[in-house]
């Protein structure tokens, strides 16, 4: 089957792949990567998607990945994986909701209750409608990031 994105490397890209392989410097899928590539090159060994995958320990549509990317955004996008843009999930409170939120944990705490508990803050935010709904988990992350 013919390939789509067909890799070849050039002498100071193979240089720059055979180095991080020998070295082992750098993250574990930046080596993958490497490897990947240098496996792939078609002036070198030339090797198949499969064979390829269980040499390295990774599925085909990883090596097909890299192939694409090497192709189509370059070498450096190819060896190096890029960061995220955005966080997978948005931030639920802003910097405003965390001064309001230390501010009310610094603040005396609900009668009957002798201290604030996470629980009591979170339903507090809620109730005075800071956020729609939010865990005691998120609530304790924001307190131990500001200490």
């Amino acid at each position: 089957m013919l390939k789509k994105y067909v890799v070849r490397l050039t002498d100071e890209e193979r240089s720059v792949c055979e180095a991080t392989v020998k070295n082992q410097k750098g993250k574990s899928e930046k080596l993958r990567r490497a490897l990947i590539l240098l496996k792939a090159d078609v002036d070198g060994p030339g090797w198949k998607d499969e064979k390829i995958g269980e040499a390295v320990g990774c599925s085909i549509r990883t090596i097909e990945n890299v192939r694409r990317e090497f192709v189509l955004e370059g070498f450096e996008a190819a060896l190096v994986r890029k960061k995220r843009m955005t966080p997978p999930t948005p931030k639920l409170l802003d910097g405003a909701a965390e001064a309001k939120l230390i501010a009310l944990r610094l603040g005396k705490p609900p009668a009957g209750y002798g201290q604030w508990t996470l629980r009591l803050l979170a339903d507090q935010l809620v109730e005075l409608e800071v956020v729609e709904s939010i865990s005691p988990e998120t609530v304790r992350q924001t307190l131990k990031k500001t200490e």
